[in-house]
């Protein structure tokens, strides 16, 4: 019995209709589709720490006074509502990708946070929320003998 090997690729569609495959091709690629499937919203990362929770989202081309930081119950949410201004001073863009949306983030916090010691700050386009614990929730260290 002879063994034959077969291409991974099938027929060469290229020869038969080219056309089809770079529209295909280009329809996909296109950075204006893939802009619009990528989400939105900031990353963020959330550190607990001994004695408190940080909050850190990830916001460049944003002013401090753009944040909306609210805490209902539980429930902590950042919000930044930001239009594009529509300037053009006679530049013809090729392409642009310079615009703020609106988004919120929400996040339920635990019972162990101290709701009188929440402090935010925004540098470097780092917005960082510093949730602060109660002191019965702090763990405290110590070494334990062995007897």
């Amino acid at each position: 019995m002879a063994l034959l090997k077969f291409p991974t690729k099938a027929i060469n569609t290229d020869v038969v209709n080219p056309f089809v495959n770079s529209v295909f091709d280009n329809l996909f690629n296109d950075s204006f589709i893939t802009d619009r499937l990528v989400s939105r919203i900031p990353a963020v990362n959330i550190t607990e720490l001994e004695k408190s929770f940080e909050v850190e989202l990830a916001a460049p081309g944003l002013e401090k006074s753009d944040f909306k930081i609210n805490v209902d119950k539980n429930i902590i949410s950042i919000s930044v509502e930001k239009t594009e201004e529509n300037v053009s001073e006679g530049k013809l863009y090729s392409k642009k990708e310079f615009s703020y949306n609106s988004f919120t983030r929400s996040f339920t916090l635990p019972e162990t946070v101290d709701y009188s010691s929440i402090d935010a700050t925004y540098e470097n386009g780092i917005l960082k929320v510093m949730i602060g614990k109660k002191e019965d929730a702090i763990i405290a260290k110590r070494l334990i003998e062995v007897k």
